[in-house]
């Protein structure tokens, strides 16, 4: 197969839908061969496919069945044109309301090309359906990458390290200059895996464990005795005379349980 942009009928990007369209087609490549397919999932859902760069490798994966999900109706138009036998698994609309339900009665993989503007938003909604995501493969701002793939104790390790850890086993798997993308962008971007790992839930409140996560690190340059007074006065704890960034998953779980001991309500 002939890969490229096809240039005669390209899709204009549109900033308010941060679309930064890949033309590197060894990136491209490399994203779609960082899809284990490791039998979890027989289908695969890729977000925000513009133009197909990462579409036309999918499609040659005989693994799983590709899906895509488009929010852009140029886009879709394009993919429709260029792509006739995925047109019935072109989901026209926007993952953050979507549905899996409606689509998908078994787990599915999720990857893409993320819009930047929403990366975050796109996580906190994979977390919410996560028995459901066995795999992520994805591309995003680099220094959100880093984030999310770090280890405790490094500066870049965030409210979505801990969050996303907990449920995912996470990989950094490659670093993109803007000169890959049409137009650049003013960032360098990153791609990670993320699999599912076997915590099924967490040994505390979920909700309040979200709530202590970002709460420690509103504040992180203070103690988290400190940082976390919003909450409430915590009774006394080693853990507390740490900072958030100096925490593992396991001991934001311990304090989570702190806090359910006299947050009895919760």
């Amino acid at each position: 197969m002939n890969y490229k942009n096809r240039d005669e009928s390209k899709v204009r990007a549109k900033k308010h839908l941060g679309q930064h369209f890949l033309k590197d087609m060894n990136i491209a490549r490399r994203i779609v061969d960082g899809l284990s397919g490791h039998g979890a999932y027989k289908q695969a859902l890729e977000i925000g496919p513009g133009m197909g760069v990462l579409t036309q490798f999918l499609l040659e994966r005989n693994d799983f069945t590709t899906y895509v999900i488009e929010i852009d109706t140029e886009s879709v138009a394009y993919l429709k044109k260029h792509y006739e036998q995925l047109t019935p698994r072109i989901i026209e609309g926007d993952f953050l309301k979507f549905n899996p339900n409606e689509t998908f009665n078994q787990p599915f993989a999720i990857i893409g090309n993320f819009p930047y503007n929403i990366s975050s938003q796109i996580f906190f909604r994979a977390l919410q359906i996560r028995d459901q995501i066995p795999e992520i493969v994805c591309m995003l701002q680099k220094e959100v990458a880093q984030r999310i793939a770090s280890p405790p104790g490094n500066k870049d390790y965030g409210i979505l390290s801990v969050l996303l850890q907990a449920f995912y086993d996470i990989d950094y798997l490659v670093s993109v200059p803007p000169g890959a993308f049409d137009p650049p962008p003013k960032v360098q971007s990153g791609v990670i895996r993320l699999r599912r790992n076997a915590t099924a839930a967490l040994d505390c409140d979920e909700k309040l464990f979200f709530r202590v996560v970002k709460t420690a690190f509103n504040q992180r340059r203070k103690t988290l005795r400190n940082a976390l007074k919003p909450i409430g006065e915590f009774p006394d704890h080693p853990l507390l005379t740490k900072r958030a960034e100096q925490l593992s998953v396991n001991e934001f779980v311990d304090l989570t349980q702190l806090a359910e001991s006299f947050l009895p309500q919760l």
